[in-house]
């Protein structure tokens, strides 16, 4: 009996020490990733000449000037503006990539008409196509339609299912859903439409903010394709009004900057934070609850 229960303590105390070390790692992982974050914040609180000179984490002296200088750093304009201009285009886009995706993706994967394998495979194809090589006809094309400096540029392709990716996304959740369901609806009554709006639209709910999380990140963070279209400072959104901060000499207001930098994280983290359950759902789900 006393062999035995000394293997147990010691088993036990092996498996506390096993767990004890996988969270020293985690934390360690969790710091190294978090880092970059953190100095961003503790910048923000630093004055011009601490930027440079400290390199720590916190500041020795902190001032919260940068926020409001940071704010109103551009003459003539609010950083609030870039804000505001930012939120239209994105929330437009999470609308646009949603609705044109969705329905896309229920004709790819549940509807059959000729010719779908096809246009299946070209979609895909699309996903090897730099995006960068169609900068200069859609600039053609959209200044021709005079969109250029306004969001329509950005929002309006959205609304073709242009995001080849989501609409991949969508077609393999939906594939996943049992086609019986489709069955007992048509027995009930229903058209395709009414599959789409009774069944599939509400077991796509996962797949559906996934894309709006998404959506909405890379919009938000995108730099270059709003940089093309939007050339006037007032139509400007958050990651060119921060490119605002370097000047022609190459000086830059290091406190201000990342002031503003931290308060364009917000909006992403309180959006994920509002539907990450949703996001672990999509993921993790075919489109059915046990």
């Amino acid at each position: 009996m006393t062999v035995q229960a000394g293997t147990v303590t010691g088993g036990g105390s092996s498996g506390a020490l096993r767990a004890v070390g996988r969270v020293v790692v985690l934390v360690a992982i969790l710091g190294f990733v978090l880092y970059p974050l953190l100095w961003m914040l503790g910048s923000s609180l630093k004055s011009p000449t601490e930027v440079a000179s400290n390199l720590s984490v916190i500041p020795t002296e902190p001032t919260w000037a940068n926020y409001p200088d940071g704010w109103s750093y551009i003459k003539g304009i609010s950083f609030g503006r870039f804000f505001t201009n930012s939120l239209v285009i994105a929330l437009a886009t999470v609308v646009a990539n949603g609705v044109s995706c969705l329905v896309t993706a229920y004709a790819f994967a549940r509807l059959h008409f000729r010719g779908r394998r096809v246009w299946f495979a070209v979609m895909i194809a699309t996903l090897l196509l730099p995006s960068h090589v169609l900068i200069i006809p859609q600039y053609v094309l959209f200044n021709y339609f005079g969109w250029i400096d306004t969001p329509l540029p950005l929002i309006v392709p959205k609304l073709l299912a242009t995001e080849a990716f989501f609409v991949f996304l969508m077609v393999q959740f939906m594939r996943g859903i049992p086609r019986e369901l489709d069955q007992a609806a048509k027995i009930d009554g229903c058209s395709p439409y009414g599959v789409f709006r009774y069944v599939i639209l509400p077991l796509s709910r996962p797949a559906l903010v996934t894309t709006a999380i998404f959506s909405f990140i890379w919009t938000w963070n995108d730099f270059f394709t709003q940089l093309v279209y939007l050339p006037s400072p007032s139509s400007y959104t958050v990651p060119i009004g921060l490119r605002l901060f370097i000047d022609s000499s190459g000086q830059t207001s290091l406190g201000p900057m990342f002031a503003m930098s931290v308060l364009s994280l917000a909006p992403v983290f309180l959006f994920f934070l509002a539907f990450q359950r949703m996001l672990v759902e999509g993921i993790n789900t075919s489109g059915l609850k046990g």
